[in-house]
C-alpha cells in the first residue's frame, strides 16, 4: 500500500490538472525512497519504476497502457490488471503482498543509486527520437513554474 502522504500529493497533482505521469511519479519516487533506505530491494532501477508505476495505477491513476512495441504481453496484460483494480480497490491478500515483499528484501540497494537511475534514464531517452525529445523538452520549458 502506498503511503498516505503519497497519495496526498497524487491527488493534489490531480486536482492541479497535472499530467497521469506526474501524479505517477509520486509513486515511483516513493518506491525509490524504500529502496534507498534499506525497506527492501530491487533487481533493476527499471523494476523499481515498474513497482511505483503498479502502485499509481491501483491508486487510481489513470496512466495509458504501456506501448505495445515495446512491452511484453504479460506486461500489457498486468497493467490492465492493475488499472481495473484501481477502478474497483479492494484489500490485497496478505499472504500475496508478504511474498512479494520477502522475494524484494533479496534483492540488493543499488538499482536505486543515483548512477542507476541516470542509466535508466539515458537508456529510456535514447530508445525514443531526437523530435520527440526535443517536444518534450520544450514543454517542460513552458510549464516549468516561475522562479520566486
Amino acid at each position: 500500500m502506498p503511503e498516505q502522504e503519497t497519495l496526498r500529493r497524487a491527488r493534489e497533482d490531480e486536482a492541479e490538472g497535472k499530467a497521469p505521469s506526474v501524479q505517477a511519479g509520486e509513486f515511483v519516487r516513493e518506491e525509490i525512497h524504500h529502496v534507498r533506505e534499506g525497506k527492501h530491494g530491487a533487481r533493476s532501477a527499471k523494476q523499481a519504476i515498474a513497482i511505483g508505476l503498479s502502485k499509481a495505477r491501483r491508486a487510481g491513476v489513470k496512466l495509458p497502457q504501456p506501448n505495445p512495441d515495446t512491452t511484453s504481453a504479460s506486461t500489457r496484460q498486468k497493467a490492465k490488471a492493475d488499472s481495473e483494480q484501481g477502478q474497483h480497490p479492494h484489500k490485497p491478500s496478505r499472504k500475496r503482498s508478504r511474498a512479494a515483499i520477502n522475494a524484494l528484501k533479496k534483492e540488493g540497494h543499488a538499482s536505486a543509486s543515483s548512477k542507476a537511475l541516470s542509466r535508466q534514464t539515458k537508456s529510456s531517452a535514447s530508445k525514443r527520437t531526437k523530435k520527440s525529445r526535443s517536444i518534450s523538452a520544450k514543454k517542460a520549458a513552458r510549464t516549468r513554474a516561475a522562479r520566486p
